[in-house]
C-alpha cells in the first residue's frame, strides 16, 4: 500500500462540508492558539527573523513590511509559532505539534487569496493525516525528527488549499517527504534554537513542494513503499491500517497547552502546583511514563540547562521553577541561575513507571513526591487541563491568546474565520 495515493485522494476530495461536527470550531480555536503564540515570540526573536527575511526577497510575500518569497514567509510564520513551545501536540507512537503547519497554510493563503472556509478544511485535513501518521510508526525512537511527519501532513494540506489535483497532490507529498528525512539530534542533549527551526524548515519544505507539484515538479512514485521509501528502509513497522476510513476528526484528538512547556511536563506542573509543602525542600522524587523521562530527563544537560530552548525540555527545571516560585508561564525561564531554583533542581529524582508506561499515550500519568524536613506531600495526575479529555474552554483560550499579546480584534476576527479571508487575520 502506497500512504501518498491514499493521502492525495483523501486531500483533494475532503471539502468544508464534509467536516465533522466540532471540526470547524476547533481549527478556528488552533489558529487562535497559533497566532498568540506568534504574537508574543515576536518581541523575543523578530529582529532576527527580520535580519533574515532581508536575504529572501522576492514579490510573493510580505513578512514584517519586507517582500519575500512564499515558502520563506512560511518558515518565518512557523518559527514565530512554534518558538515558544507552547502551541498544541499530540502524542501516539510519534510525537507532533500539528499547529506548527499553521504558519505555512497562512502564508499560502495569503498568496492566494484564499477564503477562512479554506483554510479551515486544509487545517483539518493536515491535522487529520499528522494525527494518523504519528498513530502508525516512531521516528524518535529510530533517530528520527518528528517534523517529517509534519512536512508530509503540510504537503497535503497545502495542496487541499491550493486545489490541486490527486496527481499533484501525490507529487507534493512526495516531494516533501523523501528530501526532508530529519534528524532527531535536534532534541537530543542540550538544545538549541534549531528546535523551533526544524518545524519552521519542514513548513517551508512542504509549502515549497506544493507549489513545485502545483507548476509540474514530480517526485518520486512511492516515497513510503518503494525499495529505498520510508517505510522500506525506516519504518518497517508502519501500521497502514491507520490510514482505513480517514475522516476530519483528528484534530479533536490533540491537545492545547496550558503552560508554556514541552508537554509531557504538563501534568507535572500542573500536579506540582497541587503541592502545599511545609519548609525546606529536601528531595523531589518524579514517577513518569518513558517518553516524559526520556525526553525530559535524558542527560546531564536537563539538570543544568543554560538556555531556554533545554530548560523547556528540562522537567528538573520545570518543576523546580514551579515549586519554588509557585507558578509557572513565560517569565518562568528567566530563573536558570537563581540559587533556590538551581538548588531545588538539584535535588529532583525522575524515575519511569512500567505501570505508568503501559497506559501512556490514552493517559500521560505522572506523580510528583516533595520531602522536607516536615514530611512528604504528593500529587497524582492523569490528564493536564488542556488535553482533548480536559479541553480548554473558549473563554480560557481567550485568555492565554490576549496574555500572550493577541489583540481581541484579531481574535473575535479568528472565531468568525468562516466569514472572512486568510489576509484579514494576518498580524
Amino acid at each position: 500500500m502506497e500512504i501518498s495515493d491514499i493521502v492525495s485522494k483523501y486531500a483533494k476530495q475532503t471539502d468544508y462540508e464534509m467536516l465533522e461536527s466540532g471540526v470547524k470550531e476547533e481549527a478556528k480555536r488552533r489558529v487562535l492558539d497559533a497566532l498568540a503564540n506568534a504574537k508574543y515570540s515576536y518581541s523575543e526573536i523578530g529582529s532576527i527573523l527580520r535580519n533574515v527575511a532581508g536575504y529572501f526577497k522576492g514579490n510573493a510575500e510580505t513578512v514584517d513590511g519586507i517582500n519575500t518569497s512564499v515558502d520563506f514567509a512560511s518558515f518565518y510564520n512557523t518559527l514565530l509559532i512554534r518558538y515558544l513551545d507552547f502551541n498544541d501536540t499530540y502524542l501516539s507512537k510519534e510525537p507532533l505539534h500539528p499547529s506548527d503547519m499553521i504558519g505555512g497554510l497562512i502564508a499560502l493563503g495569503k498568496m492566494f487569496d484564499s477564503t477562512g472556509k479554506q483554510l479551515i478544511t486544509a487545517i483539518a485535513v493536515g491535522y487529520e493525516v499528522g494525527t494518523r501518521l504519528c498513530d502508525s510508526s516512531s521516528l524518535r525512537k529510530r533517530g528520527f525528527d518528528h517534523v517529517l511527519f509534519l512536512a508530509v501532513a503540510e504537503a497535503a494540506a497545502a495542496s487541499n488549499l491550493l486545489g490541486l489535483d490527486i496527481e499533484k497532490t501525490r507529487n507534493a507529498v512526495s516531494l516533501a517527504t523523501v528530501p526532508n528525512v530529519a534528524l532527531r539530534e535536534t532534541r537530543s542533549g542540550s538544545l538549541s534554537m534549531w528546535k523551533a527551526g526544524a518545524a519552521a524548515n519542514a513548513s517551508r519544505n512542504a509549502v515549497f513542494a506544493a507549489i513545485l507539484a502545483m507548476n509540474g515538479i514530480t517526485g518520486p512514485e512511492k516515497p513510503f513503499s518503494g525499495k529505498m521509501g520510508l517505510n522500506s528502509i525506516i519504518l518497517q513497522d508502519f501500521d497502514e491500517k491507520n490510514f482505513d476510513k480517514m475522516g476530519t476528526t483528528g484534530i479533536l484528538r490533540t491537545y492545547i497547552k496550558q503552560y508554556p512547556a514541552e508537554y509531557h511536563a504538563q501534568a507535572a506542573i500542573e500536579a506540582a502546583l497541587q503541592i502545599d509543602y511545609d519548609g525546606e525542600i529536601e528531595e523531589v522524587e518524579i514517577d513518569t511514563y518513558e517518553a516524559a523521562k526520556s525526553i525530559l530527563a535524558d542527560d546531564e544537560s536537563k539538570w543544568n540547562p543554560k538556555n531556554r530552548e533545554t530548560a523547556d525540555h528540562s522537567l528538573p527545571y520545570m518543576i523546580a521553577v514551579t515549586l519554588v516560585k509557585k507558578g509557572f508561564w513565560l517569565d518562568s525561564y528567566s530563573y536558570i541561575n537563581d540559587p533556590k531554583v538551581v538548588s531545588v533542581m538539584k535535588r529532583v529524582k525522575v524515575y519511569e513507571d512500567a505501570g505508568m508506561t503501559k497506559i501512556y499515550p490514552e493517559k500521560l500519568p505522572v506523580r510528583v513526591n516533595v520531602r522536607t524536613k516536615n514530611g512528604k506531600k504528593s500529587a497524582y495526575l492523569e490528564l493536564p487541563k488542556g488535553h482533548a479529555k480536559r479541553p480548554l474552554t473558549d473563554g480560557e483560550l481567550i485568555e492565554k491568546a490576549t496574555r500572550l499579546g493577541l489583540e481581541r480584534g484579531i481574535a473575535e476576527k479568528v472565531m468568525n474565520l468562516e466569514s472572512i479571508r486568510v489576509k484579514e487575520i494576518v498580524v
